[in-house]
């Protein structure tokens, strides 16, 4: 029994850690320049924080190259603390190019965290374990982005975004030193370098060659295209209606989070009983609809529990969309690369949808919200035709085993 414990606060607290520095990242950067009055052309840009994100799969293989996972984990922690705490400099002078330098350097620093934890994750545990402790790892993750994007919010408006940062910093260098003393130790690596790369072009080239494989890219490519645009310019928008970081740290952050969780469990039964063929259209339907009702917030400008509805329902359609996306992806995973296999599909949505989003602020500026909004549920539809003309080659007949729903990768 105090063994299980044991693994169970080392899976809570290094899935804790690696949400904790996304959010950062991902969302509380956003806050952090809407506050600051960055424009809405700046704002959008920083979608492309999360590149480092997509694209780590190609420096993956250098994580066994020096030290073991364990060590790779723990160093990143404290660096990931010292790199929070140098925001507070530009946090106290606006200074935003500096700001962005540093949560540029977060990002990769994040990333190669990530890809140490899970690394370690997979070599610790067994199989089975790995399966039973899925659910642990989600939800310490999701309390991380409340955390950062509900909490450290709400506290960068109470007090100050010194406060929050440090208190960011102070988290990171506390994990990293209770990991220091709880983590089991790791067994030796056994792959060569060599191999690692080659496996991850044998990887490439199996994941291309599927049936149907075109039709699979398309909606892979373009099923966020409406949500990017809409999620980065959700912070700004609510700022434009007047609310601050407090409210703002409630509505998207706690609240948010909380619908999107629930939605992504919601889509998961929905597709275990219907199956990922009958439920493909509908979920992408409704998580397209959802972009509606930001249009209709910024032509109606209601009351701030309309606004709370409005931000609960989206999440709640976006959850059920990433589990649509993380069943399809996980269908189009054969053979010996399937982990990687997953990797290269959720790289290829989020590296979509991240030039999308960057580009966003641009078109926002430009038309005004409303129908920004609008050209936002526009470009949903091709992934709505998609969805409704799949190929049923691209469909399974096992479709029972819902994978987990917390990485960062989606």
């Amino acid at each position: 029994m105090r063994k299980k414990f044991k693994t169970f606060s080392w899976i809570v607290s290094t899935y804790y850690a690696e949400g904790l520095p996304y959010s950062l990242v991902q969302q509380v950067s956003v806050q952090f320049f809407t506050s600051a009055g960055a424009s809405l052309q700046i704002i959008g840009l920083l979608s492309f924080f999360g590149l480092p994100w997509n694209l780590k799969l190609f420096w993956s293989p250098l994580i066994d190259l020096f030290a073991n996972k364990k060590r790779w984990l723990i160093v990143m922690e404290i660096i990931l603390g010292a790199v929070t705490a140098l925001l507070v400099w530009p946090a106290q002078h606006l200074n935003l190019d500096l700001a962005t330098k540093i949560f540029v350097l977060m990002a990769f620093m994040s990333a190669t965290h990530d890809m140490s934890v899970d690394g370690y994750y997979i070599q610790i545990l067994n199989p089975s374990d790995q399966a039973a402790f899925s659910g642990m790892r989600v939800a310490a993750y999701r309390v991380a982005m409340l955390v950062g994007n509900g909490a450290l919010v709400i506290l960068a408006g109470w007090a100050s975004w010194t406060a929050c940062f440090l208190t960011a910093a102070a988290m990171m260098w506390g994990l990293a030193a209770f990991h220091k003393h709880i983590l089991p130790a790791p067994p030796a690596a056994t792959s060569h370098q060599g191999q690692r790369w080659r496996a991850v072009r044998e990887a490439f080239s199996t994941y291309i060659q599927q049936p149907g494989i075109v039709w699979a890219l398309a909606f892979i490519l373009l099923f966020r295209a409406g949500d990017a645009m809409m999620f980065a310019m959700v912070t700004p928008f609510l700022n434009h209606l007047g609310y601050g970081l407090v409210t703002r740290g409630i509505l998207t952050g706690t609240v948010g989070t909380v619908t999107g969780i629930g939605g992504a469990l919601l889509g998961g039964f929905i597709i275990s009983r219907r199956g990922l063929r009958n439920a493909l259209f509908p979920l992408t339907f409704i998580q397209s609809l959802a972009i509606l009702a930001y249009a209709w917030l910024a032509w109606a400008t209601p009351s701030v529990w309309w606004v709370g509805i409005t931000v609960a329902f989206e999440q709640l359609a976006a959850g059920l969309g990433t589990a649509v996306l993380v069943v399809f992806l996980m269908q189009r995973c054969q053979g010996s690369y399937q982990a990687m296999h997953f990797a290269i599909g959720s790289a290829l949505m989020s590296v979509a949808a991240t030039v999308v989003g960057g580009f966003s602020g641009f078109l926002a500026a430009r038309v005004g919200f409303v129908e920004f909004f609008l050209l936002a549920f526009a470009a949903a539809l091709p992934s709505l035709w998609l969805a409704l003309h799949m190929p049923i080659v691209l469909f399974k007949d096992n479709e029972k085993s819902i994978p987990a729903l917390g990485s960062a990768d989606l």
